[in-house]
């Protein structure tokens, strides 16, 4: 099968997503220039560069009560700040609740039932618990081709990781199993890794 996007798929759903995946999860948490906080899923996320670290997510929806955009994009414009909290299997359906079309009012974290834990370079909520979280401070946001389209891009200026994830000096994703966003409603988990050395 070939298409071109422009002219559409012709199939039951979009198959863009399925083809792109696993994508990891950018569970981003923001807060309002009001002290609102939110927290919400972007499975069009992940690291760009070391030094600095940096990350990257991607906003394609709007909500009425938002303009142009949703919460997240809409608070970050505000305080130029944001944290991106790493999902664990373990946390796979609170991470859903809060992917939900609430309004600008809803606090994720009340709603699902998330307790909140303070950043410590930025003024931003972060999930407690989270095995790992970036603290982030805007670089860019960047229109992109869509209506509704944001790229927002941001340095991490602080790395939470929680203990029990560490074993010998490393980051051990086994410890907590990430959750990943495949197409659809469909999504996986990381259980397994090997090690591959690249060529001399």
């Amino acid at each position: 099968m070939f298409y071109e996007p422009k002219d559409g798929h012709g199939l039951p759903h979009n198959p863009f997503n399925a083809i792109v995946t696993p994508r990891p999860i950018g569970w981003i948490s923001s807060r309002g220039t009001d002290g609102s906080d939110n927290l919400a899923p972007y499975s069009f996320f992940n690291a760009v560069a070391y030094e600095p670290p940096q990350v990257m997510f991607s906003s394609t929806s709007t909500k009425p009560d938002r303009g142009d955009t949703k919460d997240s994009v809409s608070n970050i414009r505000e305080t130029g700040v944001f944290a991106v909290n790493i999902v664990e299997y373990a946390m796979r359906d609170a991470m859903n609740q809060t992917s939900g079309p609430w309004g600008r009012e809803v606090d994720e974290f009340v709603d699902a039932g998330i307790e909140k834990a303070a950043c410590r370079t930025i003024d931003c909520a972060s999930v407690a618990g989270a095995p790992a979280v970036l603290e982030c401070r805007v670089t860019q946001i960047i229109k992109i081709e869509g209506d509704a389209n944001f790229a927002v891009f941001g340095e991490v200026v602080g790395v939470q990781m929680r203990d029990d994830c560490m074993v010998d000096g490393a980051f051990d994703v086994t410890r907590f199993q990430p959750l990943a966003r495949g197409g659809y409603r469909d999504y996986s988990v990381v259980r397994d890794v090997f090690q591959l050395d690249r060529p001399a």
